[in-house]
């Protein structure tokens, strides 16, 4: 009878065994963006109820890393995972040497060691970590399953200094939660900048205390007609606090001297009184501009909830208007510890050139005062830069060659290739096209270095992937637009060109839709990938 029962209980637990799902070679695990380099072993690591997290090196930001990494593991594992200097088999190691974002992640059978110079390459090597681990580690609940992960090694580091995304909170505003939402998002796939389009012609969106109205009149609606709103500066620092505990770098954007219709339905001694033609037409959007500015000053502008773009304008010989950007430049970079401002300067349609030209040359110097790097859309690059600016491009490429023969670097934002409010194709339910329309592999089939005649590798900062909100009115929609594309832009972003490869990809982000699900995050199913 004993001889039977224990036959019962062997065979039963070669059953549950032969249930389990096999661990995936390194090779296969969902890693994005893909490493520099990576070598599966053959074996695997589990991880067990006793594991714990040693961190070793000098500095305070290692024990808050260690934190992070067990707050990751520990919902669904149920496992303590203490964090500690003493023991432990993850091991956070910070040397010396090396390049700031670059990690060293090794598995053996006993030990996962993450190895990096800085807090940003360990980080980088915790959300590579994170990818290995079976998806079900997303779960915020307890999941009865083993915990195995396959062994290997992986140096990595990324392609790009600037791997960004941009959030348009003007066109519709978007809180302080879903921006750290968003801020999540991009940190899990190791992006480092976030630029906030703060303004435009339908919204004013951040405080400035020399300025009240900017808020009050200009911040109080949106797209279409609705609940506008704005962040205070203790918001805005609350944000930019958030994203630098992910290792983001918030770069501020005031539109300027285009997009500027919130301003002047804000301030009437503002107001340059530009009276728009009727049936004007946009250059991108080819829709008719029925919208008159004020002929009379000091009349202020009407609040403006339309998206078509183009007719305003700041007046450009006016000297309060170098004393508003003045205060305004100010109070956000007191505010805002990152190197970057951006000064817009795109679309600005009814601007005369010379005007356009002496007031971008003139609000450089104004940034520069309040030690800034200027960033501007690519029209900037007509205008004289200042040495270090950046140019980012967008739409024409003789404008990126500009800045490059300037001497200046180009952040690529390719229209028709990065933006993420394009629709995918013409079933989409939001969205635009009049770029194009961007499926997945459009995302991520381009190269930045040989995208635009004239800029090559060398000309260029970084990638960043804009989100225009003109359609997206909540994080449903955020969300709809974003996903999976920001991945895509992000291996764009991180992984030299030669390392990149789209059937990879198509298995690799069909592993980010089982972790987006378990996260509920509503992402679009391109018919691109088996889900």
């Amino acid at each position: 009878m004993k001889k039977s029962l224990l036959s019962i209980a062997v065979v039963s637990a070669l059953a549950m065994g032969s249930c389990q799902s096999p661990v995936p070679s390194l090779n296969e695990a969902g890693i994005i963006p893909f490493p520099a380099s990576l070598e599966a072993g053959s074996g695997i690591f589990t991880l067990e109820s006793e594991s714990g997290i040693k961190v070793t090196g000098e500095g305070e930001e290692l024990e808050i890393l260690g934190e992070y990494l067990a707050t990751k593991l520990r919902p669904a594992t149920g496992f303590v995972l203490p964090v500690s200097r003493e023991s432990g088999n993850i091991i956070l190691e910070m040397t010396s040497g090396g390049s700031p974002d670059s990690y060293e992640l090794e598995i053996s059978d006993s030990e996962v060691k993450i190895t990096a110079s800085s807090g940003s390459g360990l980080f980088y090597g915790i959300q590579t970590l994170i990818q290995i681990f079976p998806v079900e580690i997303e779960n915020e609940s307890l999941v009865d399953m083993s915990w195995k992960i396959p062994q290997g090694k992986i140096f990595d580091q990324p392609e790009y200094e600037y791997r960004g995304s941009m959030l348009d909170v003007a066109r519709h505003f978007i809180t302080v939660e879903d921006v750290k939402h968003y801020i999540d998002q991009m940190a899990g796939l190791k992006l480092n900048y976030l630029h906030l389009h703060l303004t435009d012609d339908q919204g004013w969106r951040i405080e400035i205390k020399s300025w009240p109205k900017l808020t009050e009149i200009g911040g109080s609606t949106a797209v279409g007609g609705g609940e506008g709103g704005f962040y205070t500066q203790e918001q805005y620092k609350e944000i930019v606090a958030y994203a630098a505990q992910n290792y983001i770098t918030i770069v501020p954007e005031v539109d300027m001297p285009g997009h500027t219709n919130a301003v002047l339905a804000s301030y009437a001694e503002l107001n340059p009184g530009v009276n728009l033609p009727n049936g004007k037409t946009d250059s991108l959007n080819k829709a008719p501009l029925d919208y008159k500015m004020p002929t009379t000053n000091p009349q202020a502008a009407e609040l403006y909830t339309g998206i078509e773009v183009g007719f305003s304008t700041f007046s450009t010989e006016l000297e309060l208007t170098y004393q508003f950007v003045d205060d305004v430049v100010r109070e956000i970079s007191e505010i805002t510890p990152g190197p970057y401002f951006h000064i817009g300067g795109d679309e600005s349609h009814v601007t005369e050139k010379d005007d356009y030209v002496y007031f971008i040359e003139r609000v450089q110097n104004i940034v520069v005062k309040y030690g800034k790097t200027n960033v501007g859309w690519d029209e900037v690059a007509t205008a004289k830069l200042l040495p270090g600016s950046i140019a980012q491009f967008w739409a024409v490429e003789e404008n990126a060659k500009l800045a490059k023969d300037q001497g200046n670097k180009v952040l690529m934002s390719p229209a028709k290739r990065a933006y993420l409010d394009m629709q995918y194709d013409t079933t989409s339910r939001i969205g635009q096209h009049w770029a194009a329309y961007i499926e997945l592999d459009s995302a991520y089939l381009w190269n930045p270095e040989s995208y635009a005649d004239g800029v090559g590798r060398a000309d260029i900062l970084g990638v960043e992937a804009p989100l225009w909100t003109e359609t997206v009115t909540n994080r449903a929609d955020i969300e709809y637009l974003t996903f999976p594309r920001l991945s895509a832009i992000a291996e764009v972003a991180w992984t030299k060109n030669e390392r990149k490869d789209w059937e990879s990809f198509r298995k690799r982000i069909a592993q980010h839709g089982k972790r987006w699900d378990i996260n509920g995050i509503g992402f679009y199913r391109s018919p691109k990938v088996d889900w």
